[in-house]
This record gives C-alpha cells, sequence and structure tokens, in this order.
C-alpha cells in the first residue's frame, strides 16, 4: 500500500478529485496548509501598504491506495493540478505499512 500526498494550489482542487473519482477513488483527505517552495512567496498591497506574504495558502491531498494504483494516481495528480506556472506543488509517494478501517477492524488493502 502507498500513501500519496499532493501538495496543490487551491484553486485545482475540483479538478483533481474529478480526476480521481474517474480512476474510482472515493477517499481522500484535504487540508488547508501554508508553504513555498522556489515561489518564497510574493507582496501585496493592502490600504497602502506593501506586505511580504513568505507563506502561500496551499491545500495537502492525502490518499491511500493499494500499490497498483500509485502510479496512475500520482499521474491523475500532476496532470489535473498542473497550470505549467511556478508554485504548482509536488507529490510524494510514500510506503504505508499498515491500515486499519476502525468501524470493522479490517486491516490492510480491504481497509482501503
Amino acid at each position: 500500500m502507498k500513501l500519496v500526498v499532493a501538495i496543490i494550489k487551491p484553486s485545482r482542487l475540483e479538478e483533481v478529485r474529478q480526476a480521481l473519482n474517474s480512476l474510482d477513488v472515493h477517499g481522500m483527505t484535504v487540508t488547508e496548509v501554508k508553504g513555498y517552495g522556489r515561489q518564497k512567496g510574493h507582496s501585496e498591497i493592502y490600504r497602502g501598504t506593501e506586505y511580504a506574504v513568505h507563506f502561500l495558502p496551499k491545500l495537502k491531498i492525502e490518499i491511500a491506495v493499494d500499490d497498483a494504483q500509485a502510479d496512475a494516481v500520482s499521474t491523475a495528480i500532476r496532470e489535473s493540478a498542473q497550470t505549467g506556472r511556478i508554485g504548482d506543488g509536488k507529490i510524494f509517494v510514500l510506503d504505508l505499512e499498515q491500515v486499519t478501517r476502525i468501524r470493522t477492524g479490517e486491516t490492510g488493502a480491504a481497509a482501503l
């Protein structure tokens, strides 16, 4: 099993959700986060005063999938979240040792 973690622009969430639904992936966790990479933030003007914004709003998506789905899920996220501009985000794929469904006690791939 794999845990796919993606950091994306908030405006691309619906496109990513639709791409994952087309792969029959129906469970994900979405968290509002802030951060920066090469983009290093930007400056904004509010009421005539310029402010440096170092941490930009992003969304973190976490999806637990079977090993066979990890590449397809990663590709779907990349293609649907990509705008071609700096700050599109990153995708991380991690090994997932164990999963347990709390309601039924199922473990492993059956719990996904």
